[in-house]
């Protein structure tokens, strides 16, 4: 029997964590609650948000929606409706996820590129 040798999927977060995989302040999760129904993160013990992985995925796609293709709320609204009625919701959220996720990369290896091929400057 193969043992794996994968990390375990992290699948709660804290707003913190949130904001750092989003790229979004609190306050904008925050007031995206206030529109998007399907965003309700529970809170633990001491009152502090916490976001399942499907939360996340689906932050990502509401950012997709308003920052890029340049939607509403209203119209991203309508857009999430017609996705959740068409059975492409998940789909769509987890494409929008991983899209941000290389994103990430190629902006991070676009700055190793750019730290190696600087010229080199001597340290005193």
């Amino acid at each position: 029997m193969a043992v794996s040798t994968r990390e375990p999927v992290q699948e709660f977060f804290s707003i913190g964590e949130v904001c750092s995989l989003t790229e979004l302040k609190p306050h904008v999760l925050r007031y995206w609650e206030g529109q998007f129904r399907f965003l309700s993160p529970a809170k633990n013990r001491s009152g502090n948000r916490v976001y399942q992985r499907r939360e996340v995925e689906l932050i990502q796609l509401v950012k997709q929606l308003l920052y890029t293709e340049k939607y509403t709320i209203e119209g991203a609204k309508r857009r999430l409706d017609e996705l959740r009625k068409a059975g492409e919701l998940k789909p769509s959220a987890r494409e929008a996820l991983e899209v941000a996720t290389w994103q990430g990369i190629e902006t991070e290896l676009r700055e190793i590129l750019r730290e190696l091929t600087s010229p080199v400057r001597a340290v005193d």
